[in-house]
């Protein structure tokens, strides 16, 4: 059976933890090796990991890097970024990675998916998708840390993303991205309704709430976010965090 899981997401640049507002303004938050450890003593449901310049720079996934957090991460861990092929994707998962996320590949050439699954398991295999609202309605899909726009419609995208045999599919805000101001729950209410993969929701989160809202609405569902769990208060304190077993306990409670 299903369960909702609260997933911490890190980025990297340059092997270095950073953390975005809406894909810009980075602030650099510490050592992702040291995050992943913290991680663990917490007894996170899930980590995942994301080169955010893998894509950009058209650079291979650090295997090295990768290899390290597998090696000390004691929960299910996935990682994206710069995957472009079955081979990379195969290695990655080699390495003690239990899923890997692709996005720009897979919206050029859903196919992959299928090609990737086939020899790994759907379980394994995580689309993500970066959305933005349009001016008037609807929400437009981005690759390339928000750089590059897409002419794809959201809901058929990932209607194809089903039939290739995704295993889940991430959306992650960029609008809401670092704001800490809750999630969009309007976009969240459209994919609730249409998405019949396992969906995990990024951005906004700023507080225990903004998880409990979601869960009691939309459970089973995955609650993803980064600024909350990598800074404190309301001056933004770097300090790495995760709900302890009571605080969980609240959050799963209906």
């Amino acid at each position: 059976m299903l369960r909702s899981r609260i997933i911490p997401v890190l980025l990297v640049r340059d092997k270095g933890l950073i953390k975005t507002t809406k894909f810009s303004d980075d602030k650099y938050v510490g050592d992702p090796l040291n995050a992943v450890r913290i991680f663990n003593e917490k007894e996170a449901d899930e980590l995942m990991i994301v080169d955010i310049d893998a894509t950009v720079k058209g650079k291979e996934p650090d295997y090295q890097s990768i290899e390290n957090w597998a090696a000390e991460c004691r929960m299910p861990l996935c990682y994206g970024g710069g995957v472009k092929n079955v081979e990379q994707a195969l290695k990655i998962l080699s390495l003690g990675i239990e899923k890997v996320a692709l996005s720009s590949a897979v919206i050029e050439r859903p196919e992959l998916i299928k090609e990737i699954a086939s020899r790994v398991g759907n379980q394994s295999v995580v689309a993500v998708l970066d959305v933005k609202k349009k001016l008037f309605s609807g929400y437009k899909v981005y690759t390339h840390n928000g750089n590059k726009s897409t002419t794809v419609d959201l809901f058929s995208l990932i209607k194809e993303f089903e039939k290739q045999g995704v295993g889940e599919v991430i959306i992650n805000n960029i609008d809401a991205d670092g704001t800490m101001a809750g999630y969009d729950t309007n976009l969240l209410e459209k994919l609730r309704s249409k998405v019949k993969v396992p969906l995990t929701y990024l951005g906004g989160a700023g507080s225990h709430q903004d998880l409990k809202n979601i869960i009691d609405r939309h459970s089973p569902i995955g609650i993803a976010a980064g600024s909350l769990f990598v800074f404190k208060g309301k001056y933004r304190a770097v300090l790495i965090n995760y709900p302890n077993l009571e605080e969980k306990n609240l959050l799963f409670k209906n």
